[in-house]
């Protein structure tokens, strides 16, 4: 084997559980597709500030610098996973994307790259879960006169022409750029035939992050009764909605297109110059030729565990409790799962490291 475990992925999650795996001594390979660490919070749209301060954003082993309790924007976040990557000298190989994943002949997988393939014992999946976004078919109707943006490929107001924008979706992705958008002026319609409960980005003179870590509201799983509620209800967080509400207008669920005209549920129709869809992402892991995935591409697993042995997953949404696609909570799964591979390890033939 050329190496002990591969990290597909170098993200918070890859990069939390090379720290661990560095520390055990454990021989790894971070592969990420990009050309230097952090670039993927680079292509999220421009204003993006994180719901979590400074204080609740680090990874384990280094804290986020800068005003413990202001929230740090998006080229921020990039940095610091650099800083990071290169504090603790984690072996990650940039420009590296990963086309095949597929059980070796002699056990363990084989995995194809951009760079040449690699054998290695165990991989795990931290690609994360916002792979392919999902826009409805009923975008393939607009005229192309109507300019259409996913919320992935989102950046300022300023990039969509036209005064009379649309938002579908009533997340806080949607949310945000709809109160964003009508900020620039434009007239806007949100479509949000449901939108969660709202929190305050503060509740008696502290973060609400900093109650949801006192709470244990963080680590609670996707199997107890209130992280089943959250996770349906999924809240809104630290935006104005009622303000927001009286600055757009809100529409019902989109049912249909034609030319530059949108139509809604219960018989509203409305003429747009663009459209955001802010409609979420589906699994996508095309690479992955190991039967893990369930009908809808979505990884079958518990707690990163699947049942093909010597593969799992990390960074995932309700992974093993609330945080376990957060920031600063990641570090927790990945120590969890490092412990795992590491107590397996103990119980294999060691394997020779690759440089990186």
């Amino acid at each position: 084997m050329d190496l002990d475990t591969v990290i597909v992925g170098g993200g918070q999650a890859g990069l939390a559980l090379g720290h661990h795996l560095r520390r055990a001594g454990v021989p790894f390979a971070i592969l990420d597709a990009h050309d230097r660490v952090g670039a993927a919070w680079r292509q999220r749209w421009d204003s993006l500030t994180l719901f979590t301060p400074r204080r609740f954003s680090g990874l384990p082993g280094l804290p986020f610098p800068g005003d413990l309790d202001g929230h740090p924007g998006r080229d921020e976040v990039a940095d610091y996973l650099a800083r990071y990557a290169a504090h603790f000298a984690l072996p990650v190989r940039l420009g590296c994307r990963v086309t095949s994943v597929r059980p070796g002949a002699a056990g363990g997988f084989t995995v194809d790259t951009s760079s040449g393939t690699l054998d290695a014992r165990r991989v795990v999946v931290a690609a994360g879960a916002f792979h392919t976004p999902r826009i409805p078919d009923v975008a393939r109707k607009l005229a192309p006169r109507v300019a259409q943006v996913h919320s992935s490929g989102y950046r300022w107001s300023g990039q969509l022409p036209g005064h009379d924008v649309l938002v579908v979706g009533g997340g806080n992705t949607g949310v945000q750029i709809a109160a964003e958008l009508a900020d620039d002026g434009r007239r806007v319609a949100l479509a949000a035939p449901t939108l969660g409960p709202v929190l305050p980005q503060r509740w008696l003179g502290r973060d609400i992050f900093w109650w949801f870590s006192r709470s244990g509201t963080m680590r609670l799983s996707p199997e107890s009764r209130l992280g089943r509620r959250i996770a349906a209800q999924n809240p809104i967080i630290g935006t104005d909605v009622a303000g927001l509400l009286r600055r757009v207008d809100r529409v019902g669920r989109v049912v249909d297109a034609e030319g530059d005209h949108v139509r809604f549920a219960g018989g509203g129709r409305r003429r747009v110059d663009a459209v955001v869809w802010a409609t979420g992402f589906r699994p996508h892991y095309p690479w992955l030729e190991v039967p893990v995935l369930d009908p809808s591409g979505a990884p079958v697993q518990r707690e990163g565990v699947t049942d093909w042995p010597g593969l799992y997953f990390l960074g995932l949404p309700w992974q093993r409790a609330r945080g376990s696609a957060v920031l600063g909570w990641v570090g927790r799964d990945a120590e969890v799962l490092a412990a795992r591979l590491t107590g397996d390890r103990r119980r294999a033939p060691a394997r020779p490291a690759v440089p990186a």
